[in-house]
């Protein structure tokens, strides 16, 4: 059987993400001020304490998320004895999920990724301000029909699908209003539920585009070491 560690992406995060963790681990206390160190920020007190629409602004949520994600590897690795090379033979991830399987395979050092990730979500947001941009899940409904009610949604904004999760859900992104309407008519296009993601930008649409470039030079900054896995 082949396994794989797969990490989380935006839209996870919640109030409290590791403190219960942190208070009964020294290696994940380490985890957390290694990232508070590397961002020069105290980033654990946020996640431990709030509040929530300031965790989830992009610029703290995605490195946040891979803080705890780390963590609990890290316990995993140092306390129970569990190496990422024995047990897994991929690591992988949703989004920002993609920088934390790096630092968990130690392909990037845990303050790179960090690092990383708040320039990434500062792009992401400076791309889109706050309130302009939305993701909505779509349950029940294949990619085919997602795409159909994207279009009818859209009327001369981006809306596009996002996150093809399976075949009976899918992640729509684009501008504020279009997700709006999306979520409106998504019964009509068949779907069981449509839930907007507790996001502050768009994320994977050509909104994205100057976010792009912006990461296209920083990772060029960084050492890429061979994965463990």
């Amino acid at each position: 059987m082949t396994s794989a560690f797969v990490f989380p992406g935006q839209g996870s995060q919640a109030v409290g993400m590791g403190k219960e963790l942190s208070d009964s681990s020294a290696t994940a206390r380490a985890v957390f001020e290694e990232v508070n160190d590397a961002l020069d920020q105290n980033l654990s007190a946020l996640m431990f304490d709030g509040p929530i629409e300031d965790l989830t602004l992009t610029f703290n949520a995605q490195p946040a998320l891979m803080a705890a994600s780390i963590a609990v590897v890290r316990v995993l690795e140092a306390e129970f004895d569990v190496k990422m090379a024995d047990v897994a033979a991929y690591t992988a991830g949703h989004s920002l999920g993609e920088y934390s399987a790096l630092a968990a395979a130690r392909s990037l050092s845990l303050a790179d990724v960090a690092r990383l990730l708040k320039t990434r979500g500062q792009a992401m947001q400076q791309a889109v301000p706050v309130g302009e941009g939305g993701m909505a899940a779509l349950l029940g409904i294949g990619l085919e029909k997602a795409t159909e009610l994207a279009e009818a949604a859209a009327e001369g904004e981006i809306c596009s699908p996002a996150n093809d999760n399976g075949p009976d859900q899918v992640v729509l992104s684009g501008a504020a209003t279009a997700i709006d309407r999306a979520v409106e008519q998504a019964p009509d296009f068949g779907a069981r539920r449509a839930v907007l993601l507790q996001v502050s930008a768009p994320f994977h649409c050509a909104l994205m585009a100057p976010a792009a470039k912006v990461m296209e030079e920083a990772l060029a900054k960084v050492d890429f070491a061979p994965p463990l896995v």
